[in-house]
């Protein structure tokens, strides 16, 4: 049967301390969610970009290194896009970021989809000897170097934080353009940012909760010149199995219910402009992937 998916689904791999059900995943637990996500038939995978989680009140933990998984990932896996939810600019030097991205791509033989972010946790920053101060100034600047990088394979700029020399991206990857640089976006200078410099927008989204932040989008996109049906809108969704209580006052709560109202609520999101959902899953762990197939089941079929 011809597929119906109304947008393509995704999940968030499990990378952090303790998050696999109360246990540490391990590699071979992150391997085994990858490869029955591409055995069910999920379009994506994703991986956060933390160095460690301390949160006032709580006791510190911490998470796998992104890009170190990523590439391991584009080896281990045959068909799976592979994104960055997101990448924080502020942790390595931009020129070589793009330089690691279009190499991991060269290994997936171009499934990468490189997200991008400011960064915000600070704890992080300062635990590991990065600054904390001027993150959108120093995310600009890093932007105008791993954006002609990836796209022409060459970038010179001078600023105040990064600088390039006739920085060359030899060789090149699969991709002529490299793979498409997604931001993560909710600011209006962060949009500004995406409409002028990206090929996908990134943010959390809750079904029935995302017009207005649509809505600025388009008219980002609109200021810079540029068609809104251009940028892809990649959405970050949760998704929780387990049958607990909704918090009517949570900020960003998850999908509930049954396969088939999880699978009415994807497709709401998709009528809202979504084209990829990426599920941040509850259990994080083969059990939870396994309860999220039946949705993709649902959405494959006609309605």
């Amino acid at each position: 049967m011809k597929s119906r998916r109304p947008c393509k689904v995704g999940i968030y791999l499990p990378m952090a301390e303790h998050s696999m059900e109360g246990q540490t995943p391990r590699w071979t637990d992150i391997l085994a969610v990858a490869h029955r996500a591409e055995e069910l038939g999920f379009d994506s995978v994703f991986i956060a970009d933390h160095l460690i989680y301390h949160f006032e009140g709580q006791e510190t933990y911490g998470i796998w290194e992104g890009m170190s998984l990523l590439a391991a990932m584009a080896a281990a896996t045959e068909r799976l896009e592979l994104g960055t939810g997101v990448i924080c600019t502020g942790f390595r030097n931009p020129a070589l970021l793009a330089k690691m991205a279009d190499t991991i791509d060269e290994i997936s033989n171009g499934r990468v989809i490189l997200g991008v972010g400011a960064g915000w946790h600070d704890p992080e920053y300062v635990a590991f000897g990065y600054p904390t101060d001027r993150k959108f100034s120093r995310f600009n600047e890093a932007l105008q170097i791993i954006h002609p990088l990836l796209k022409t394979g060459r970038a010179e700029f001078a600023g105040e934080f990064y600088a390039a020399n006739n920085a060359d991206l030899m060789p090149r990857g699969p991709r002529p353009e490299g793979p498409p640089l997604m931001i993560a976006a909710t600011g209006e200078r962060m949009l500004e940012l995406t409409a002028r410099y990206a090929d996908h927008w990134n943010g959390w989204v809750v079904p029935g909760r995302n017009a207005e932040l649509l809505r600025r989008l388009d008219a980002a996109c609109e200021a810079a010149g540029r068609d809104p049906a251009s940028l892809g809108r990649v959405g970050m969704v949760m998704v929780d199995h387990t049958g607990a209580e909704p918090d009517p006052d949570a900020r960003r709560p998850p999908v509930q219910g049954t396969p088939e109202e999880m699978a009415t609520a994807f497709r709401s999101l998709a009528a809202e402009g979504l084209d990829h959902l990426v599920v941040a899953n509850t259990p994080d762990s083969l059990a939870g992937l396994e309860a999220l197939a039946p949705v993709l089941e649902i959405l494959d079929r006609a309605e």
